[in-house]
């Protein structure tokens, strides 16, 4: 089974002094806390999105998909305590430290482990009684939006964490964050949606807002890279068919303005905003940025960026670049687990189309059957959606690939015929075009065509980071391994957790493979098996690899795996799999098969 793996905030808190406390009166002690948790603690959770994770004794551990409501979770728990317990003796008190980190964890059914929870936990023993300590993770993405301020500590070095941490002591005005007693405090809600007048209804596709970056130099002179960066991700944005964007008119009118990105997103009618920060330290520059589900707060994605300002505007083009080929894919993610939580009952062909995404990156013969049968559907609700039309080619191109056609003749003829009614349909929507024109390609052996359909689709959205993927095979195809490994990185710089990076990392192997690098070959070849045990392509080009290096064992190994998950595989069979332009390239895999002892 995969590993599940999702960003989140995570808020570590324990009581201070508990062995003390349980020492003198323990019964009193434990009443107590329970009362902490139900009165404070739980109504905070409620309003503020958190999830209690698990209880650690005198301790909690927490989960929010906000650091903005984590935090203020934080502070109107500390301040509730502090309120609650400040006619008791100091030495009687309930007094807490609280660490909040985000970052990446492990979900295993509803608990959570992994380095995010471990730097949650080292910085909540940094933090003073009744205080909170955050990482610079945290800081990145909550500096300037809460009545806080913050002390830097540095980077510190902590228990069991290999790297040094950037760490902020949390101070704030208890006049700012006035606390409800205990009883209103179950039944207090967020803020009323009704009060902002009537939500615009969302697009039928992502939809998405880029805010104007925040100016954290306090040099004026800095806003024209920010305002200039944010037009420039709008416009790439926009080139995209399969994006809703927000108009740069509209996004601009929060401009130095104290935002709600809930009501941004009702204000605005999208689900998904993207919003950072620009600060200067020198000559160099470092931004921020982060995008944010609206109608949850949650956090999908957050990264930063570093630069030197005398390459400004190279640098302002990097970061467009990248942020845009990570939205991509983050947001189709983002949509296909939308969707699996939503009642099957009423799907749209939108719906349908993003079901069918979720099971093609399952990788087995069942999985692409069925996504083939969602884009059937999909097609039938919707006759004119080129992009299914575009992806169930697609299916029938990762059938060939995986050898798990049942009729070569009839499948390749389908493939074919809905690859050229996707592009039919839609010639000036770049993913349609890289699609189908990779099925042209892979399938139709219409190598130059779709070179030309691919060619186009990253002229259109040259952030199209699955383009200079499939314009990477293409080149392997046609005798360029120089080229595609140029373009597979492009695209791996565009979009590093990108669904579709197994097939990246293997179109590399390929490229290395052709170009006589057997051991780079086999090195990426290997990864991809590790991540995808049944992922044919890799297990085939791990075989070849290591018979042209002469490591015959692990050749043997390889082939040995290849024919558990493909019996029927044969070199006479496997090597017209790949559309090979060059009698060279074909003869250089056909040896390395034979060498890897698969059967002629």
């Amino acid at each position: 089974m995969r590993e599940q793996r999702r960003l989140a905030a995570i808020v570590a808190a324990d009581l201070v002094g508990y062995s003390r406390l349980m020492g003198r009166d323990e019964s009193g002690t434990v009443a107590r806390l329970r009362r902490a948790r139900a009165e404070r603690l739980e109504p905070v959770l409620g309003r503020r999105g958190g999830r209690l994770v698990k209880l650690t004794g005198d301790g909690v551990l927490i989960e929010f998909t906000s650091a903005v409501e984590a935090l203020s979770a934080a502070i109107e728990f500390q301040q509730a305590m502090a309120e609650t317990e400040a006619d008791r003796a100091e030495a009687d008190r309930l007094v807490f430290r609280t660490g909040l980190h985000l970052g990446d964890v492990i979900v295993e059914g509803g608990d959570l482990y992994g380095d995010g929870v471990n730097v949650a936990a080292r910085l909540e023993g940094e933090a003073p009684p009744g205080g909170i300590v955050i990482s610079g993770a945290v800081y990145d993405v909550i500096a300037g939006r809460l009545l806080a301020t913050f002390v830097d500590l540095g980077r510190l070095m902590l228990k069991n964490i290999e790297r040094p941490v950037q760490a902020y002591v949390v101070r704030w005005q208890a006049a700012d964050w006035p606390v409800a007693p205990p009883s209103t405090e179950r039944t207090r809600t967020g803020p009323a949606v009704q009060a902002a007048g009537t939500p615009l209804p969302l697009p039928d596709k992502p939809s998405i807002a880029v805010l104007p970056f925040q100016n954290m130099s306090g040099d004026p002179e800095q806003e024209y890279f920010a305002d200039g960066m944010v037009e420039d991700i709008i416009t790439a944005l926009s080139r995209f068919k399969s994006l809703f964007v927000i108009a740069r008119n509209s996004s601009f009118t929060y401009k130095n303005k104290a935002i709600d990105i809930k009501q941004v997103g009702r204000e605005l009618g999208v689900r998904y905003v993207l919003e950072g920060s620009v600060r200067k330290a020198g000559n160099r520059v470092r931004i921020n940025g982060q995008l944010i589900e609206a109608t949850s707060g949650g956090h999908l994605w957050a990264d930063r960026f570093d630069g030197a300002l005398e390459d400004v505007f190279d640098l302002q083009d990097r970061i467009t670049s990248t942020v845009v080929g990570e939205i991509g894919a983050q947001l189709q993610l983002a949509e296909m687990e939308r969707v699996r939580r939503k009642a099957t009952s009423d799907l749209t062909a939108y719906d349908l189309y993003l079901r069918g995404m979720d099971r093609m990156y399952v990788w087995t013969r069942e999985a692409n059957a069925q996504a083939l049968a969602f884009f059937h559907e999909a097609i039938a609700v919707d006759p004119d959606y080129a992009m299914v039309h575009a992806q169930a080619a697609m299916c029938h191109t990762l059938r060939k690939q995986s050898r798990w056609v049942l009729d070569p003749v009839v499948e390749s003829a389908e493939a074919v015929r809905l690859a050229r009614r996707a592009i039919e349909l839609e010639r000036d929507d770049s993913r349609v075009l890289g699609t189908a024109g990779f099925t042209l390609a892979y399938v139709g052996e219409e190598l130059e065509f779709a070179a030309e359909c691919i060619a186009e689709s990253v002229a259109l959205s040259p952030n199209y980071a699955m383009g200079w993927q499939f314009s990477g095979w293409v080149s392997i195809y046609l005798g360029d391994p120089e080229t595609a490994l140029e373009h597979l990185g492009k695209a791996r710089r565009l979009s590093p957790r990108d669904p579709g990076i197994l097939q990246l990392t293997t179109g590399s192997a390929f490229a290395h493979f052709f170009a006589g690098r057997y051991e780079d070959a086999a090195h990426l070849a290997e990864q991809v098996t590790r991540q995808v045990p049944t992922f044919l392509p890799a297990w085939r080009m791990t075989a070849i690899a290591y018979a042209m290096l002469g490591q015959h064992d692990r050749a043997s190994a390889a082939s040995a795996r290849t024919l558990a998950l493909d019996p029927a595989a044969r070199i006479s069979v496997l090597v017209p799999l790949l559309p090979l332009r060059r009698p060279e390239d074909r003869e250089r895999y056909r040896e390395g098969l034979l060498e890897a002892g698969l059967p002629e």
